[in-house]
């Protein structure tokens, strides 16, 4: 079994960009993915879900460059469950994706 998700959507926000002291680069950003589907009533519906993804190094690079709020990007990459303490110090855990290979359309 293997862990590999691609994804087609428009990026939802401009990439944050974090530059470490190790000369490592790391860029977030969020990804709309849209699915239509036919309601009972037989009406044509559209469902938008958001991704949270993150990159390093040259594909970090490229999606820094190449990216934009709203341009449409094909990514490959794998699912990262990561976890933190809140403020209130209960263990808290979300799923985002990290990509591996993306290309702006």
């Amino acid at each position: 079994m293997r862990n590999h998700v691609q994804l087609i959507g428009n990026m939802g926000t401009n990439p944050e960009i974090t530059n470490f002291e190790s000369g490592a680069k790391k860029v977030r950003f969020t990804l709309a993915t849209n699915e239509s589907y036919i309601t009972k009533d037989g009406k044509k519906e559209q469902r938008t879900s958001w991704h949270n993804l993150y990159a390093w190094g040259a594909t970090a690079n490229y999606i820094a460059k190449a990216g934009k709020k709203g341009t449409q990007v094909a990514i490959t990459g794998k699912l990262v469950t990561q976890k933190y303490l809140s403020k209130e110090g209960a263990s808290k855990a979300f799923t985002a994706i990290e990509v591996t290979r993306a290309i702006t359309i």
